[in-house]
């Protein structure tokens, strides 16, 4: 017998609030087959669906009088159920309240015994220097809540249809604005396309491209990962190009018609692809009929002069142009954009949430999204400049490398250190960093004794003590 728990009330799930009633696991599927008497078989399933965390420490159970009227059978065997799983600890009965949940992970843990508890805790993370986040702390929650509530209460009837799948047209519209003022792109709302991020664009783009018959895409060695998957998930070869301090390597693009590059600040190299580079791009797309896709990432954040324009402006008709807001408010917005000659606008794909488009429409019209991004370019500038000097007092044999731009470094350490094992000894210490080698395609035979610090998601106050949890892991190691 397979039953549904009966959502009574709000039924809305919370692990933070433990003696909420609002904290109700009223609507967990429970699977009552298999053999034994019913109230065994409830036991059982109930047991699963908290050890799976379906049912979170802390949630409420339905009473027993309503799920036995929901399953169909007598009060006694929901209550003996419940009973057995009082006395195992997995719930926590007080009279005149809910019955809740009452074990975690952790409980579990401590009942292994100390020697297998030490092997499957995981450390909390205290310093966050891994690359790829914004600072989270800063997102405006505010303005966001205000443009969000704005569009919710305008919004015509017709927009509350079937979306288009290239994208709102208003919210098509503002970005090429955006684009053309801040970018120096060739943009209008028919070249732009909206989408969940830079991995969502290079999927769309990569499926147009194996439509044009496009088989292999040349993906940057480092970078990465999520790109190579996207190309690799439509269906389409990987082909790996180096990469050095002027960009990527033009004259390695040999048998592709297509490639995903990072001009403005390449991830994780940090290299800018030169004039030079970019002229030889657009040469090599025009003779080889391909294309070019542009990731626009950290373009924004460039502290020792001003932000460089997008390639794109120099061959619309050739390059691609995909970014998003993921680094500059956050990951989680799920909001992006792609500016692509129409040989490269693949239709069938479902864009972001109407709302989430018009929202940050309006943040953009208002001039919030500027004046966030500004003070977001001050914090990030403070932030790197006192990460380079904590590294230089902490760690003097150790070398910072890099553009002055983006919200990550390179910090290259002694030869022979083994990067790797200097991440896997700091996570220990509550310490999040990456190195080098976790963005290649294939890890080299000699690790390269080279870490990627990121300082986007990391307080000022933090540096410091970051910084000497790093010095004494490298001590360790």
């Amino acid at each position: 017998m397979l039953s549904t728990l009966v959502r009574i009330g709000r039924g809305v799930r919370s692990n933070f609030v433990a003696d909420s009633q609002t904290n109700l696991a009223w609507a967990t599927l429970l699977d009552l087959t298999g053999t034994g008497p019913v109230h065994q078989r409830l036991a059982r399933a109930l047991r699963a669906a908290i050890r799976t965390g379906r049912l979170p420490s802390g949630s409420a159970v339905p009473p027993s009088r309503a799920l036995a009227e929901e399953l169909g059978c007598s009060r006694w065997v929901v209550t003996e159920a419940y009973g057995q799983l009082v006395t195992e600890g997995y719930l926590a009965a007080r009279v005149g309240s809910a019955t809740r949940v009452a074990w975690t992970p952790d409980t579990a843990v401590t009942s292994l015994g100390p020697a297998r508890a030490a092997r499957t805790r995981t450390t909390a993370i205290r310093y966050d220097l891994a690359p790829g986040l914004p600072d989270l702390r800063a997102f405006p929650r505010r303005r966001w809540a205000d443009s969000v509530a704005a569009v919710t209460r305008t919004v015509s009837v017709t927009d509350l249809g079937l979306p288009d799948p290239r994208g709102h047209p208003l919210a098509r519209r503002t970005i090429a604005e955006y684009l053309r003022r801040s970018r120096g792109a060739v943009a209008t709302a028919d070249t732009v396309t909206i989408c969940a991020g830079i991995t969502d664009g290079v999927t769309r783009v990569a499926r147009a491209l194996r439509r044009l018959g496009v088989d292999a895409v040349a993906v940057e060695e480092p970078g990465w990962p999520r790109l190579r998957a996207a190309v690799a998930g439509a269906g389409l070869s990987v082909r790996s190009v180096p990469v050095d301090r002027d960009g990527v390597r033009v004259d390695t693009l040999d048998e592709v018609r297509a490639v995903v590059v990072g001009a403005a600040h390449q991830f994780p190299s940090g290299a800018v692809l030169s004039p030079e580079r970019r002229a030889a791009l657009v040469r090599w797309a025009r003779a080889v009929d391909g294309f070019v896709v542009e990731d626009d990432y950290d373009a924004e954040f460039r502290y020792d002069r001003r932000p460089i324009a997008a390639m794109q402006g120099l061959d619309p008709s050739r390059v691609a142009l995909l970014g998003s807001v993921s680094k500059i408010l956050s990951p989680a917005l799920g909001l992006g954009w792609l500016v692509a000659p129409g040989a490269l606008v693949f239709g069938g794909e479902a864009a972001p949430p109407v709302l989430d488009q018009l929202a940050l429409a309006a943040f953009v019209d208002r001039g919030w999204y500027d004046a966030h991004l500004r003070a977001a370019r001050r914090r990030f500038r403070t932030r790197r400049d006192l990460l380079l000097a904590a590294l230089a007092r902490a760690i003097p044999e150790g070398t910072v490398d890099g553009t002055a731009a983006g919200l990550h470094v390179l910090l290259h350490l002694p030869a022979g250190t083994d990067a790797g094992a200097v991440v896997q000894s700091a996570a220990r210490a509550g310490l999040s960093l990456m190195a080098l080698d976790d963005y290649r395609a294939e890890r080299p035979a000699t690790p390269t004794p080279v870490l990627v610090l990121g300082y986007g998601n990391l307080a000022d106050g933090e540096i410091a003590p970051a910084v000497a949890t790093l010095r004494t892991t490298l001590d360790r190691v």
